[in-house]
Parts: C-alpha cells; structure tokens; sequence
C-alpha cells in the first residue's frame, strides 16, 4: 500500500470522529515512519511495509475510538519543546503557554528572583519550560499522584533538567517551609458537574480535572497556604475557568488583602490566568 492510499483511507475513517482529519493521519504516518510531513506530501507512491503498516493501523484504530491523538503518539508540544504525555497526565494545552509566558516575563525583570514552584505539576510542562527558558532558575515541581511524576521525571530526563528542577509528591504546598518567588499552578478547575459532558473527561484523568462543585477546591486551598510561602514582592500565577473570573479574584482577595491581583485573557479572549503580584 503507498502513502496516497493509506492516507485516503485513514482520512476517511476518521471522519466521523475529527474535525482534521487528513491532518491526523498525517502525523500518525510521520510518527511511526519518521518521514517529514514535507516527504509525505511530495512521495505519494512510497510503499509501506507490512510491519509499519500493522502499526498504523492500529494507532489508527486508537484514534477512531475516540483517544486524543497525542496519547496515541506518546508525545505532545508545548512552548517550543517535546513532552511525553500518558493517559497519567493531562495533555498540555496552548493556552497553558500563557502561564509561561507571563512567568517568564516576571523573572526577566527580577534576575534577583529565581525560585519556583510548579503546583500540580502533571507532565511538568510548566516546570520544565520554565526552567529550559530561565537557565539559573530553580523550581520544585509538585503533584499527589505518583504516576504523573514519573511521566515529569522521563520528561526532565529527555530534556536534561534534573539538576534544576525537582520532584515532590505532596498535597499542593502542606508539607513544604520554604519561601518561593513565583508559584505557578494549573490545577484542576472544571466544576464537577460539567465534566459529563466535556470530551476531554472521557480519556484524561479525572483527578487533573475535577476541581469540585465550583472548580474552586483546590485553587482555593492553594490560595490559603501562599501567603506562608509566596515571598514577599514575589508572583502567583493560576490558570482558571473562565466561569471564575469574577469569583476568584474575591477569593483571592482574602488572602492577599494588599497584592496586585489581575486577570489575563488567552488568544480567544477568554479570562485564562488569575495573577497575584505582592
């Protein structure tokens, strides 16, 4: 069978379930080939072997059943860099970057301050990215569930980051005494009634998710123990629901009764990032 055919076929078969289709089928075909998409598109009549074309199909057969396409490929972006990503962790998403993005510009106008931490730290997309873009910084990346630590520890492997940042297995920040300039967190934020009828529930795990009956559990708890570890002059930044923009910075209030606390909008203009500045 050539590139041409299968890529006709496997477009077709995910019709029914993906907005891209022959995008899809493309990256399984450059994945499991490694050829360029570029070599794809220009060579319709290369012939795949037998054992590739096992493979293909069932990764395929994967993607039909309805499981995001970065499980299937092991592998998803984020800021720029490669992350393994399991059914263990939620998959990094690109509005996510802007979390990074508003970090990074904090820490270049405070070379002073480099210490992190990353709460909730799933694939250690933040951690990692942060770290890889701030060469002197120092984060603890933080997360109860063991599984998606190991999935962190691969990606800081790959990446060649052990040295700066470091892995804990805890309950937000309850166990630690220490002071950090910038907490980053992208903790679970749906409300839990919502979750039925989103299709990201139906694969990735519900603990990154579930944030309770507003969405408010953790983030609130992780609100209530900032100010015994957040420095002075130093930055919160949450990612939120866009449900939250009125509700949260109130709560937030509370516990930062005299900080700069503002909103930021992601590329669709929705409220993404709860920051607090002290």
């Amino acid at each position: 069978m050539t590139i041409a055919e299968w890529l006709a076929r496997a477009a077709k078969a995910l019709r029914p379930t993906s907005e891209t289709p022959l995008l899809e089928a493309q990256a399984l075909l450059a994945h499991f080939t490694g050829l360029t998409r570029v070599y794809i598109l220009t060579h319709p009549e290369h012939r795949l072997d037998d054992a590739t074309l096992q493979q293909l199909d069932g990764a395929l057969e994967r993607l039909c059943q309805g499981e995001p396409l970065p499980y299937v490929l092991g592998e998803q972006e984020f800021y720029g860099l490669p992350f393994k990503v399991t059914p263990a962790v939620l998959i990094p998403r690109p509005e996510t970057e802007l979390l990074v993005e508003q970090a990074i510009v904090w820490l270049n106008h405070h070379p002073e301050r480099r210490l992190a931490a990353d709460v909730g730290t799933g694939s250690g997309c933040i951690a990692i990215s942060l770290a890889h873009h701030i060469p002197d910084l120092i984060v603890l990346a933080v997360d109860r569930s063991r599984p998606a630590l190991e999935v962190a520890r691969e990606n800081l492997r790959r990446l060649r980051l052990s040295q700066r940042v470091h892995l804990l297995q805890a309950d937000l920040l309850s166990p630690i005494n220490a002071s950090f300039d910038v907490i980053c967190a992208n903790l679970p934020y749906i409300p839990t009634a919502r979750l039925a009828e989103l299709k990201v529930a139906q694969h990735e795990p519900h603990t990154a998710l579930d944030g309770g009956p507003a969405g408010l559990d953790l983030i609130q708890r992780l609100l209530e123990q900032a100010p015994y570890r957040l420095a002075p002059g130093g930055l919160l930044l949450a990612e939120l629901d866009a449900s939250q923009a009125l509700t949260l910075p109130e709560i937030a209030r509370r516990y930062f009764p005299q900080a700069q606390i503002t909103l930021h909008s992601d590329p669709a203009g929705l409220p993404r990032l709860l920051a607090i500045q002290t």
